[in-house]
């Protein structure tokens, strides 16, 4: 049998303490309500906690223009007002406001993101979790959609280092848009999105139609669903799919985006998905033992998005947990019934069985089309993707880790976090 998947986890409390704004749906203060089911059901003392290390400028430009990440260093609530025109550039306002702490929050989560990757390519860990991160509509020179930093891009690029050929799973509701256009052109990164398409719905991007250019063509695979999709065909669909690409294109390492967005009752979603449902696709991706990354995403009904990222986390501990949810600081978020079951989705499935078997037959003819192309399947890495580490002599000397920094990054294995040390704000912003 084989031994005991090792588990690593990233978490910052500061990065639940960040606000977006009044009206705005992205609240990461679910992040802190995920970490206290997380330690309440138990579950840190089965894996590794850490704290990520703030991802530093050079790092984010590894992806994005020196100029974009320097300018988001730059901003803040005060002074964007002198920017007009270059927060018109990098696509800064309604959608993706500047707040307090902003570029801080972009180097937790990227860190995370960055951390769980180089774990894996170490071989420390099988599973590295970082619910904070996933944000994938993030481009190269601009934000968009909630995403600022897209950490995916970053921790993919960093597995590209050790692995010839990476996966990149999305079961987010909105297309994963900023990562499949990173690697729209190589056969190095596989991207499949799954996502509700059509309506004007955000992105307004990933037709079955698109499928990778140049040496990327057939490696993008998207999956338009239509609103109201169930349990049922969901999973089936997910199956029927992620078996047949983890066959052909035989990754070294896969990175699931969990948006929970999806979910019946998502603020801004329009699926019927039960916690059941979206957990089972995380279960599937696990059976294959293969180095799995696995991150946040959307999900604007807070409650929900931490009983799903809980149980998530049990189902890669394998560890099921009880439904009665356990006393916690945010306990009576999860009122009336305190139970991690979410009401189910009452959305009118309008994805008929001849639409779901025409979009699998569509994607899995595009898939044979790569089963005999001559690529980097049959080599090692090829050095030409290959990213020099960070060179820290070369740093701004202003840039350089101050002592608490230094401090921060001390990685322990009995190292969690609870109570005053997570810095929340307890601000209502239901």
């Amino acid at each position: 049998m084989r031994p005991k998947d090792r588990i690593s986890y990233f978490y910052d409390g500061d990065v639940g303490s960040v606000y977006f704004g009044p009206n705005h749906p992205m609240k990461p203060h679910r992040l802190c309500m995920t970490h206290h089911l997380v330690l309440s059901y138990e579950l840190h003392t089965k894996m590794e906690i850490y704290r990520p290390h703030k991802a530093y400028p050079a790092e984010l430009a590894q992806f994005h223009s020196p100029d974009y990440v320097e300018f988001l260093h730059r901003i803040t609530p005060d002074t964007q007002h002198l920017f007009p025109n270059d927060l018109a550039k990098y696509n800064l306002g309604e959608d993706c406001p500047v707040f307090e702490n902003l570029f801080e929050f972009c180097q937790i989560y990227a860190g995370g993101t960055i951390d769980a990757a180089r774990r894996l390519n170490n071989q420390l860990c099988d599973i590295a979790i970082n619910w904070a991160g996933g944000l994938h509509h993030a481009k190269k020179c601009e934000a968009s959609g909630f995403c600022y930093i897209n950490d995916l891009v970053l921790g993919i690029l960093e597995l590209l280092k050790y692995h010839a050929r990476v996966l990149y799973i999305d079961i987010d509701v909105h297309h994963g848009d900023g990562v499949e256009e990173a690697f729209y052109f190589t056969d190095r990164v596989m991207t499949v999105s799954f996502h509700k398409f059509g309506d004007m719905f955000f992105p307004g991007t990933g037709d079955v139609k698109e499928i990778g250019g140049k040496e990327g063509k057939f490696y993008a695979i998207n999956v338009p669903l239509k609103d109201g999709i169930d349990d049922t065909s969901f999973t089936r669909l997910f199956k029927a799919i992620i078996s047949k690409v983890v066959e052909t294109y035989q990754p070294g390492a896969i990175v699931l985006q969990c948006g929970a967005d999806s979910l019946a009752g998502d603020r801004l979603g329009c699926f019927n998905l039960s916690i059941d449902g979206h957990s089972e696709c995380v279960r599937f991706v696990k059976k294959f033992n293969l180095p799995l990354l696995v991150t946040g995403g959307g999900g604007y009904t807070k409650e929900n998005v931490a009983r799903c990222w809980v149980v998530e986390t049990g189902v890669l501990l394998d560890t099921e947990l009880p439904n009665e949810i356990p006393e916690n600081e945010y306990f009576k978020y999860f009122a009336p019934d305190y139970s991690l079951k979410i009401p189910r989705g009452n959305i009118e499935n309008l994805n008929s069985k001849s639409y779901l078997s025409a979009i699998k037959v569509q994607v899995l003819e595009n898939l044979r089309n790569i089963q005999h192309a001559p690529s980097v399947q049959m080599q090692e890495v090829p050095p030409d993707f290959y990213i020099p580490d960070f060179d820290e002599d070369e740093q701004n000397p202003d840039e350089r880790m101050d002592q608490h920094t230094q401090d921060k990054q001390i990685q322990r294995d009995d190292e969690y976090y609870d109570g005053d040390n997570d810095n929340d704000h307890n601000m209502d912003d239901s």
